[in-house]
């Protein structure tokens, strides 16, 4: 691809005797000479002290444009708004809650646009940032990669935003004084992040990460630590290598992806939120998907999951399959594990439209050049050969204990693998 091709978009903003004016303005923000030939990123930073879920991404937002720099591009960041859900929860302020997700869409969109960047780096740390977000850079279709902010860490006695509002109910009936709901109050949220459980944040960052438009893990690591600071990093130097690709999020963000998402979704026991999130990003993905696919696709995946507030456990501390772990390791499993059995129930997974970043969860881009048959198995594109669902499923329980293993498991985890193999059958048991 030609220098001119990698500069799509900033080449027109930039380039030429009549574009000086433009350049003067970039030099005075910290343009150099050089600069003018890279190609440009934006890095689409949600960052505010409104909300704990926001207040530290201007310095996640920061990493990735160094990401970007390191990797032969430009970053260049700017700004949206946020609306916390839950300062605004029941008060007239939540009014203002999903028309800001329509805000961040077009206000993110109207700067790519305007600018030219040639790729962008959006990231998200509360509710309607992730699928605002996403919606933008669908309609944009540039190279993009999205980070999700994180989750925040639990408060004393694992408590969490929800607890807040259990407290006031409590309170309401009698049971606790002020004093202890005060206690509550002040102990429940710790510090950055977004709320601790599989509510609405975290919930789409799971479903964006299996759209394909994250980096693997990046809906599951704390706010604050390196594997964040370190996800941000790697997405802006990923960013570049999708523009020489020319892979767009169109080219991703596929009827199949869409599946895949929905099935982690209810795998995870996610927020039901993710219905009215994932049917607006689709529409702007030009994807025909509806209600009925969400019923479908939900009469065949199990939630394996114990995350709250459906289940016990927060985000940080869950538990899958009666392996207890921190999210960051429980959430690669329990996704692994959805995607498998959604194979072998017959549901239409293409792993073909996941080679834009490392396949979802997947170890060492095991499934980079495999397809999903519907009836035969998965084909090894760079081989012409089908691999058979027996093999596949010894390598996958293979692969599971090894991660059961290193989460520090004190006991085994029976019928894994006779519940991979056995599918439908197993489905069922599931179920009941």
């Amino acid at each position: 691809m030609s220098d001119k091709e990698l500069r799509r978009y900033s080449s027109v903003v930039v380039d030429g005797v009549e574009q000086a004016p433009s350049r003067a303005m970039l030099r005075a923000v910290g343009f150099t000479e050089e600069d003018f030939g890279k190609p440009q990123v934006g890095i689409a930073s949600t960052w505010s002290m409104v909300t704990p879920c926001n207040m530290h991404i201007d310095g996640l937002a920061d990493e990735a444009a160094r990401g970007a720099n390191a990797a032969g591009g430009k970053g260049v960041v700017f700004n949206t708004i946020s609306v916390s859900d839950g300062i605004s929860m029941g008060t007239p302020g939540m009014r203002y809650s999903l028309v800001s997700r329509e805000i961040i869409a077009d206000s993110s969109e109207a700067v790519a646009g305007a600018e030219g960047f040639d790729g962008v780096v959006a990231i998200g740390g509360c509710d309607k940032n992730m699928p605002g977000c996403v919606m933008a850079l669908a309609r944009l279709n540039r190279p993009s990669v999205f980070v999700y902010g994180g989750t925040i860490k639990p408060g004393e006695k694992r408590r969490d935003i929800v607890s807040v509002f259990e407290a006031v109910g409590a309170r309401s009936g009698g049971t606790i004084d002020d004093r202890e709901l005060l206690e509550v109050e002040q102990t429940a949220i710790p510090g950055p992040g977004a709320c601790g459980g599989m509510y609405t944040a975290n919930t789409m960052a799971s479903a964006i990460e299996a759209l394909g438009m994250s980096l693997a893990n990046s809906s599951a690591q704390e706010a604050v630590s390196e594997q964040k600071m370190s996800d941000c990093h790697r997405a802006g130097e990923a960013v570049l290598n999708l523009i020489r690709e020319d892979i767009k999020p169109l080219d991703i963000m596929t009827r199949e992806a869409f599946e895949n998402a929905i099935a982690v979704v209810i795998a995870l026991g996610g927020s039901t939120n993710a219905v009215l999130h994932l049917l607006g990003i689709a529409r702007e993905a030009g994807v025909d998907l509806t209600l009925d696919d969400f019923t479908r696709i939900g009469a065949n995946v199990p939630v394996l999951a114990d995350v709250r507030p459906s289940g016990r456990y927060p985000t940080l501390e869950t538990r899958v399959m009666d392996v207890c772990t921190r999210l960051e390791d429980c959430i690669a499993l329990a996704a692994l594990l959805a995607c498998t059995l959604r194979m072998l129930w017959r549901l239409r997974m293409r792993n073909q439209r996941w080679r834009l970043y490392t396949p979802m969860l997947i170890r060492e881009n095991r499934w980079r050049a495999m397809r999903y048959s519907f009836d035969e198995g998965l084909i090894d594109l760079a081989k012409g050969e089908v691999v058979p669902f027996s093999d596949l499923m010894d390598e996958l329980c293979s692969l599971i204990w090894d991660d059961a293993k290193a989460l520090g498991c004190e006991r085994e985890v029976k019928g894994v693998h006779d519940i991979l193999t056995r599918g439908t059958s197993a489905h069922r048991q599931l179920k009941d």
